[in-house]
């Protein structure tokens, strides 16, 4: 039983368990814009080259001038992240991810339709959207800040050395 705050985990038949650290992981939301794009290029700065790293979503949405800045406060670089759907990046590299985690609703009952046909884990981690944040700009760009900050500690969490 998973523990309370803990991700909710789908297994499929052959994939890797939880205690274990998948070498290759796909984050996943509703429009590969916003918190997949911010999850993935964090997990690569923070891994390298020990964790190959890809992001999806379920549509294909517009690249976010929040995400950029708030991306671009910590130093890292989106600049050449394109959105693409789940469909687009299976075409393009094929889905071939130890763990996919999705980040919103729609990305997980999508998700978990992989498991019918692939070996791969699936955790869900309820990620507030930032985009539905009215206000001023500053306002706005504290949401995605927030969003990155927990997105970046659950990353740390879930992916150090064991």
């Amino acid at each position: 039983m998973e523990s309370p705050g803990a991700p909710l985990t789908a297994h499929a038949p052959g994939a890797t368990r939880r205690t274990e650290r998948p070498q290759s992981v796909l984050f996943m939301c509703g429009q590969n814009s916003v918190r997949s794009p911010m999850a993935a290029v964090l997990a690569r700065h923070l891994f390298g080259r020990s964790l190959y790293v890809g992001s999806a979503g379920v549509i294909r949405g517009e690249v976010d001038p929040f995400v950029t800045a708030a991306i671009d406060e910590v130093g890292l670089d989106l600049s050449r992240h394109r959105p693409q759907t789940l469909e687009e990046l299976e075409e393009n590299e094929g889905l071939a991810f130890d763990l996919v985690i999705t980040l919103s609703p729609d990305a997980h009952h999508r998700a978990l339709e992989l498991t019918r046909t692939n070996a791969i884990d699936i955790e869900y981690w309820p990620t507030p959207d930032p985009t539905l944040v009215t206000g001023n700009r500053e306002q706005r760009l504290d949401a995605y800040r927030a969003v990155r900050d927990e997105l970046e500690m659950r990353i740390r969490t879930r992916f150090r050395p064991r």
